[in-house]
C-alpha cells in the first residue's frame, strides 16, 4: 500500500512539473510569435516604402536601390518561412490589406484587435 501511495505522490509531482514546463514553453512560443509577426509587418512596410522610393523619377533605375529591394525581398522570403509561428498571434490577411491600402504604420496583432 505504501508503494502505491509513493507512486501516486511521485506521479502527482511529475504532472505538476510537466504542466509548469508546458505553460512556460507556450509563453515563450507566443512571445516569439508576436515579435516575429511584428518584424514581418515592419519589413513589409519598409519594402513597400523602398519600392515606392525606387519608382520615383529621381531614383528610377538606380542599381543600388535595385539591389536593396532584392535584399529586402530575400529577407522577407526568409521570414515568411516562419509563417506558421507568427500566424499564431498576427492576422496576416488584415496586415496585407492594410499594407496594400498604404496605411500600415503600426503592427497589427490579434491581441490588439481583440482589445479594441
Amino acid at each position: 500500500m505504501t508503494y502505491l501511495i509513493l507512486a501516486l505522490v511521485v506521479s502527482l509531482i511529475a504532472n505538476v512539473l510537466l504542466l509548469w514546463y508546458l505553460r512556460w514553453a507556450l509563453a515563450k512560443l507566443l512571445y516569439t510569435s508576436d515579435n516575429l509577426g511584428d518584424l514581418y509587418i515592419v519589413l513589409r512596410i519598409f519594402e513597400n516604402f523602398t519600392i515606392s522610393l525606387y519608382e520615383m523619377e529621381m531614383f528610377y533605375g538606380e542599381p543600388v536601390m535595385e539591389e536593396l529591394i532584392d535584399k529586402i525581398k530575400l529577407v522577407r522570403e526568409e521570414i515568411e518561412r516562419f509563417e506558421s509561428i507568427y500566424d499564431l498571434t498576427t492576422d496576416i490577411e488584415a496586415v496585407e490589406e492594410t499594407i496594400e491600402e498604404g496605411v500600415g504604420d503600426e503592427p497589427t496583432s490579434k491581441k490588439t484587435q481583440e482589445e479594441n
